[in-house]
C-alpha cells in the first residue's frame, strides 16, 4: 500500500497539467471537478496510507520511494525520493486535507472569476510543490518544492493581475523571499562541500560525527538555514511580504496561510533539527526572532482596518510562536501548533472571503458591524475560529497547541522567562485583536453605504461545509494531545518522538504546570474581556488615546508595520532604484560603445579620401612610396 507514496503528489501535479494545457476547453464544472478532485483523491490516499503506516508501521518507523536518480555527477546523486515518516505524514494530513476543503471553498467562491481555470491549476501546483517538499528524501528536491511555492505565491497573490497593485504585492513576496532562498542554496553548498550528501538522514548522521557543537560549519550552515526559514515563513527581518500579499483572493490567502508557505520554514528546521541542535548559539536565535515576531505582529494587528490584514498578522505571530517552540527545543509543540494553527486560520481566511463578498468586496472592520444574524453560519464558525486563535482555554484546539509552547518555554533547558513572558503578552495581544475584529465585524452598526447585503447565491453547501468542517477540526484538534495536560505521555508528541527528539524539560511538578496552564487561560479570557470593553462599551477611550500625541505616533508606528517597509525602501529599494536610473547606459557597455564611435570615425575620416578623382589617388600612392622609403632609409 505504502508504495501509492508517490500518488499524493503526483495528483495535484495531474490536476495542474491538465488544467493548463486543456482548462479552456473545460466547462466550469468540469475545471472544478479536475481542481477539486485531484486535491481530494490526494487527500482520500493519503488518509488510506496513513491507517496503514499506523497499522502496519514499515521499519525504523519510516517508508522510503526511490523513482529514479535525478543527476549523477562526480558522486552528486540525489534522487527523486519520497520518505514518509511522522513528522511527513502529520505534515502531507494537513496540507492535502486543509488544501481540499479550500479547493472546495473555491468552486463556487471563485465561480464568477475570469480565469477560472488558471486560478485551479496554480492551486494545484501550490498543493503538489508543497506535497514535494515535505516528503522530499533529500535537501535538492526539498528545495525544488520550495522554490515551486515562491512561484506559485506569486502567480496566486497577483491573479488578479490587472491591479497594479497587486502586481507588486506579488513581485515583493516573489523578491522577498528570494532572499532568504539565496542563503538557503548558499547553506545548501556548504552543506555537500562540508558533508558530501544532501540526503536528509545521511547528514543528520554526517553531522554529529564531523562537526563539533557550536563549531564554525555547523553554526554557518544552520544560520543559512534558518535565513531561508524566516524568509518563506515571513518572520523578522523578511516578514514584510505576507501582509501585501492579501492582494490574492480569500482562498489564495487561507492557502498559503495555513497549509503551505509560510509553514514551509517551520517544517525545515523541524526537518534538520540535528544540525540545529550543533549550533545553540543558531538555536537561540531561532527562539528570539520567534518572541519578537509574535510581539510585533500582535501589536501591528490591533491598528488594522483591512479584516484580512489584520489575519495575516495574525499569521506572522502564531509562526512566532512555532519558531519560539523550535528555538527552545519543543520540536513537537512546533508541530502540535503547526496543525492546530492550520484548522482555525483557514477557517478565519475562508470566513473573511463570505464577508467580504457578501459586503460589495469591502475590507474595512469599522464599515461592518451586526453580521451575526444576517449570516449566522458565517459568524459562529468565525467565532469558533477566533477562539481558537485566542486559546480560549480547554473549548479550543489553540490552547492546548499554545500551552505546550508556553509551558516549553518555561520549563525547557533552553528555554527562560523573558521568552515565556513574550509569549503570554503575545496571547493576550492575540486574544485583543482577535475579538477586537470579531466584535467590529458581527455586532454595531453597519455603515450607510454598506447596508445591504450582496445576494451571493454561489455561497451554497461547497463553501459552507469546509466551515463547518474546520471549525469542528478547531475545537476537536487538540484533542490529540489532551493527556499533555493531565500529566501523562501526549499522544502526538509520542507520534513524532520517533523523527524529533523530546524537549529537555526541567523536572517540574504536574501542580505547576496547571498553575502555568491557568495564567496562560486567564491572560486569553483578560484579552477578549478587554476588547468587548474597549470596543463595545467604551470605544471613547481608545479613540481617546490615539488621538494624543504619543497614541498617534505608535498607532502609525504599528500599522506601518514598525516601518519595516520605509526602512527596507530607504536602504535598499530607493538607492538601487536611483543607482538603475542613473546607470540606464550601461557603465559596461560605454567601453564597447566608444570602440564602435571610434569604428564609426575612422571610417568617416577614410570615407572621404575616396574622391574618384585618379590625381590624388596617384598623389596618395606616390607620397606612401616616399614614406615607406625615408623609413626604410632613416631606420
Amino acid at each position: 500500500m505504502l508504495s501509492l507514496l508517490w500518488l499524493i503528489p503526483a495528483l495535484p501535479f495531474a490536476g495542474f497539467t491538465i488544467l493548463a494545457l486543456a482548462g479552456f476547453r473545460l466547462s466550469r464544472r468540469g475545471v472544478a471537478l479536475i481542481g477539486v478532485g485531484s486535491v481530494g483523491l490526494s487527500a482520500f490516499l493519503t488518509l488510506v496510507l496513513g491507517g496503514s503506516f499506523l497499522l502496519s508501521p514499515p521499519a525504523g518507523q519510516a517508508f522510503t520511494q526511490t523513482l529514479w536518480s535525478w543527476i549523477d555527477v562526480a558522486g552528486f546523486r540525489p534522487e527523486i525520493a519520497f520518505r514518509l515518516d511522522a513528522l511527513s505524514l502529520i505534515m502531507i494530513l494537513v496540507v492535502t486535507f486543509v488544501g481540499f476543503l479550500i479547493h472546495l471553498y473555491s468552486a463556487d467562491f471563485m465561480i464568477d472569476e475570469e480565469g477560472y481555470s488558471r486560478f485551479f491549476a496554480y492551486m494545484n501546483l501550490f498543493v503538489g510543490a508543497m506535497l514535494t517538499l515535505v516528503l522530499a528524501d533529500n535537501l535538492l528536491l526539498l528545495y525544488l518544492g520550495w522554490e515551486g511555492v515562491g512561484l506559485c505565491s506569486y502567480l496566486l497573490i497577483g491573479f488578479w493581475y490587472r491591479e497594479p497593485e497587486n502586481g507588486r504585492a506579488a513581485r515583493k513576496a516573489f523578491i522577498v523571499t528570494r532572499v532568504g532562498d539565496a542563503a538557503m542554496a548558499v547553506g545548501l553548498f556548504l552543506l555537500f562541500a562540508q558533508l558530501g550528501t544532501l540526503q536528509i538522514q545521511e547528514l543528520m548522521q554526517r553531522a554529529p560525527a564531523q562537526w563539533a557543537v557550536d563549531s564554525g560549519a555547523a553554526i554557518a550552515a544552520a544560520a543559512l538555514l534558518l535565513g531561508g526559514a524566516v524568509g518563506k515563513s515571513a518572520q523578522l527581518p523578511l516578514q514584510t511580504w505576507l501582509p501585501d500579499a492579501m492582494a490574492g483572493p480569500s482562498p489564495v490567502s487561507a492557502l498559503i496561510h495555513a497549509a503551505t508557505m509560510v509553514t514551509a520554514g517551520v517544517y525545515l528546521i523541524a526537518r534538520t533539527n540535528v544540525l540545529f541542535s550543533l549550533a545553540p548559539s543558531v538555536m537561540s536565535a531561532v527562539a528570539i526572532v520567534g518572541a519578537l515576531t509574535l510581539l510585533l505582529a500582535g501589536f501591528s494587528a490591533l491598528t488594522q482596518r483591512d479584516i484580512k490584514r489584520v489575519l495575516a498578522y495574525s499569521t506572522i505571530s502564531q509562526i512566532g510562536y512555532m519558531f519560539l517552540a523550535l528555538g527552545v527545543g519543543a520540536w513537537s509543540a512546533a508541530i502540535f501548533h503547526f496543525m492546530t494553527h492550520a484548522f482555525f486560520k483557514a477557517l478565519l481566511f475562508l470566513g473573511a472571503g463570505t464577508i467580504i463578498i457578501r459586503l460589495h468586496h469591502e475590507h474595512d472592520m469599522f464599515k461592518m458591524g451586526g453580521l451575526r444574524r444576517e449570516m449566522p453560519t458565517t459568524f459562529w464558525t468565525f467565532l469558533i475560529g477566533s477562539a481558537s486563535l485566542a486559546a480560549i482555554p480547554l473549548l479550543t484546539a489553540g490552547f492546548y497547541s499554545k500551552d505546550q509552547i508556553l509551558w516549553s518555554a518555561w520549563s525547557s533547558s533552553a528555554g527562560s522567562p523573558w521568552l515565556w513572558a513574550a509569549g503570554l503578552v503575545g496571547a493576550l495581544l492575540t486574544s485583543l485583536y482577535t475579538f477586537r475584529m470579531v466584535f467590529l465585524t458581527f455586532y454595531g452598526e453597519r455603515e450607510p453605504l454598506v447596508q445591504e447585503l450582496s445576494p451571493v447565491p454561489r455561497l451554497g453547501v461547497r463553501v459552507r461545509l469546509p466551515l463547518v468542517v474546520l471549525a469542528v477540526l478547531s475545537v476537536v484538534g487538540g484533542l490529540v494531545d489532551l493527556p499533555r495536560t493531565l500529566g501523562n505521555l501526549p499522544l502526538l508528541s509520542d507520534f513524532l518522538h520517533s523523527v524529533l527528539p523530546a524537549a529537555n524539560m526541567a523536572a517540574e511538578g504536574v501542580g505547576t504546570e496547571l498553575l502555568f496552564q491557568v495564567i496562560a487561560g486567564a491572560v486569553s479570557l483578560g484579552g477578549v474581556y478587554l476588547a468587548y470593553l474597549l470596543i463595545l462599551r467604551r470605544r471613547q477611550v481608545v479613540e481617546g488615546w490615539t488621538a494624543s500625541p504619543l497614541g498617534s505616533a505608535l498607532h502609525r508606528l504599528w500599522f506601518a508595520g514598525w516601518g519595516f517597509d520605509w526602512l527596507y525602501d530607504t536602504l535598499f529599494v530607493r538607492p538601487y532604484v536611483w543607482i538603475a536610473r542613473t546607470n540606464r547606459r550601461d557603465v559596461v557597455d560605454l567601453f564597447y560603445e566608444g570602440l564602435a564611435r571610434l569604428a564609426e570615425v575612422l571610417h568617416g575620416l577614410l570615407s572621404r579620401t575616396q574622391t574618384g578623382r585618379v590625381r590624388w589617388y596617384a598623389a596618395g600612392i606616390a607620397l606612401g612610396a616616399v614614406v615607406v622609403i625615408a623609413l626604410a632609409v632613416l631606420l
